[in-house]
């Protein structure tokens, strides 16, 4: 399996990238046990298929150990020079306070290490406290450590538009910001979108198919209980359907994109993916990977072969239109986070 030339984006001079993320938050706990022979023999799979970037992060379990036995391995059986192939983007999720150089520096060193890199490719800040302005402090000694040669790239995982607007005016380069977008939700429509064109920002989203919901497999399905949810991402997605419009609203849904699908001979989840990569500044969208557990790398490589046309759109859109205005029921992007 080859990915075709559009399936990838030079998303900064230097890193080129696979516009399917490989989600790792899977990893963390609450998908399935993972076995880290088996997960690290599964990513051999994922770049020889051409799905070459990753997505993970400072508390997603063992992910960033695993991104550096990865690359040990890469080395051992293929040479360094492969390593130029793959793209690890990790996130440092830490708990609001003061912020220092030695505080901020020590924990992207912990990165540095487990990952087995001398340089991050992309650190994806996230904070949880607006009220806590120390998260300027931080993300200027980030962008210290960037200077000196640490982190090759800066972004931001889950800030709203308006406190990505200050760090912007504060003078620090941001280069993505990760936020949830999918036909269940698109509030990066409202204000997101239009900022980061103005800025040149991409952005990287999860959630766009749902945790699974957006799939074959809840077509036609009676509402799935507590029980019937059996990982984090399901309950969460699950959650967000019921405030969108409910089960009802969402069946309605799954069958125009069945349409959609079976037209351009591809699965529900595929024309998800297609319709939020279509979007103006998603540079691309993080789909979970189960490693070891359940792959989905051939109907994953199918999104980079639909077209979706004004007709397709249009019956989206149509469903969209009878849904709750998520923007004013939540808030921006990432508000979810902090209520």
């Amino acid at each position: 399996m080859t990915l075709p030339t559009a399936s990838y984006l030079q998303f900064t001079p230097d890193l080129k990238i696979c516009r399917i993320l490989n989600g790792m938050w899977q990893v963390s706990g609450g998908h399935g046990r993972i076995n880290s022979t088996f997960a690290i023999q599964t990513m051999f799979k994922y770049v020889d298929a051409g799905f070459t970037t990753w997505d993970l992060a400072d508390h997603y379990g063992p992910a960033e150990d695993l991104i550096g036995e990865f690359r040990r391995q890469v080395i051992a059986t293929r040479g360094k020079a492969a390593l130029a192939n793959i793209q690890a983007f990790t996130k440092w999720v830490p708990r609001p306070g003061k912020m220092t150089k030695k505080i901020v520096e020590d924990n992207i060193n912990i990165s540095l290490r487990r990952m087995d890199v001398e340089s991050l490719d992309l650190m994806q800040f996230h904070w949880w406290e607006y009220q806590d302005k120390n998260y300027l402090d931080a993300l200027k000694y980030m962008a210290e450590l960037q200077t000196e040669g640490k982190i090759k790239h800066l972004a931001l995982t889950n800030f709203d538009t308006e406190h990505l607007q200050i760090i912007t005016e504060a003078g620090i380069k941001i280069v993505s910001n990760q936020v949830q977008f999918s036909l269940v939700d698109r509030r990066p429509e409202v204000n997101m979108i239009n900022f980061c064109q103005q800025h040149d920002i991409k952005l990287f989203t999860y959630g766009t198919v749902c945790g699974g919901l957006l799939s074959e497999k809840y077509l036609g399905k009676p509402e799935p209980r507590g029980f019937d949810l059996t990982t984090v991402s399901l309950k969460k997605y699950k959650n967000m359907v019921d405030a969108w419009g409910g089960w009802r609203l969402f069946q309605e849904l799954l069958s125009t994109l069945k349409s959609i699908a079976d037209k351009h001979g591809v699965s529900i989840s595929n024309v998800a993916v297609r319709y939020i990569l279509d979007k103006p500044v998603v540079g691309g969208v993080i789909v979970g990977a189960r490693l070891g557990i359940s792959e989905h790398l051939e109907d994953n490589a199918k999104v980079f072969s639909v077209n979706l046309d004004a007709e397709d759109l249009e019956k989206i859109d149509a469903v969209s239109q009878k849904s709750r205005d998520l923007y004013q029921l939540i808030g921006d992007c990432g508000d979810e986070y902090r209520r």
